[in-house]
């Protein structure tokens, strides 16, 4: 599969990012049937042999939904983080051969011998980044895709501005760009394609979905967040991300009183990042109520097809 052929399978130039603790199958499933690329983190699973239990989840319900509809649902994708501080990764990367997972996401770390093993059974690779230097890495391993991950994307996230961002990797590399960082409407997908990325990449909204493994109490902080109750730190999980300030306070953490360098030590552990303190990105802004993944989708089509016209 080429990067041309999966965007003329999806309904919208969309990928649904994979979100720690949040994304599962279902979500996955249901984004997909909806002609979004659904994805989710082999971390999920808390073994390996769980993260092969969702595999085959996803596989088996995409199959009957194809079978009983008679409609092709888009690729799916997974979530590997590269890094030696994750002793699953070759056991994981197996599960995705085997299981012919048609985009692997890359995240800390764009090695070229992942990039060959997915390109072996004719998956793409994509990879995140947020500065050039990086961009540069991922385009010498061969990946298909970078994803510039800009200032206001939920969890890891970066400061640059997605226009700096988005030219600065195009000036390395003229592979697909997928945009991240406060995308929340049909119109900002079809603003990322006018900035030059060929897909956009989306998160904090669809946490607030039914299909989520979100809890209802982290729903409703979307609900009830803007983007002045966004803190971007990197005290809370070792790497600058963005959370809800209200989750930091509700581990016992007084921000009036302490600065962002100071909540792990005041933590003591016992609030715990993405299970405790929740993370989302400036695109709660607009979420003012759940909704299930079919209507999200469908709703940014018509944003989107309406903003063509302009």
């Amino acid at each position: 599969m080429t990067v041309q052929e999966l965007k003329k399978r999806l309904q919208l130039p969309l990928v649904v990012a994979p979100m720690f603790l949040v994304s599962g199958v279902q979500l996955v499933v249901e984004a997909c049937k909806a002609g979004v690329l659904g994805t989710f983190p082999a971390l999920n699973g808390r073994t390996s042999g769980d993260f092969e239990s969702m595999l085959q989840d996803i596989d088996r319900e995409l199959k009957a939904y194809e079978a009983t509809s008679g409609a092709s649902p888009v690729p799916y994708g997974v979530n590997l983080i590269v890094h030696n501080t994750n002793p699953r990764i070759s056991a994981d990367l197996d599960l995705c051969i085997k299981y012919r997972v048609p985009v692997v996401i890359t995240s800390l770390g764009a090695v070229k011998e992942v990039v060959e093993a997915v390109h072996a059974y004719g998956g793409l690779v994509f990879h995140d980044v947020i500065k050039k230097r990086h961009a540069e890495k991922a385009a010498e391993a061969g990946v298909d895709g970078i994803i510039a991950v800009s200032a206001g994307a939920g969890g890891h996230a970066g400061t640059a501005s997605p226009f700096a961002l988005v030219r600065e990797i195009r000036s390395v590399f003229d592979g697909a760009i997928l945009l991240a960082g406060g995308l929340y409407s049909g119109q900002d997908i079809r603003a990322a394609e006018l900035m030059g990325a060929d897909f956009a990449y989306m998160g904090t909204r669809f946490i607030a979905t039914h299909e989520s493994m979100a809890s209802p109490a982290y729903k409703q902080a979307l609900i009830d967040s803007h983007i002045d109750d966004i803190i971007y730190t990197d005290a809370v999980s070792g790497v600058a991300a963005n959370f809800i300030q209200q989750t930091i306070e509700r581990a016992g953490i007084d921000l009036r009183a302490v600065g962002e360098e100071d909540f792990s030590k005041l933590n003591n552990g016992q609030a715990k990042a993405w299970k405790d303190i929740w993370s989302a990105g400036h695109g709660t802004t607009g979420i003012d109520r759940v909704t299930h993944v079919s209507d999200c989708v469908n709703e940014l089509i018509k944003q989107y097809e309406s903003a063509k016209t302009i």
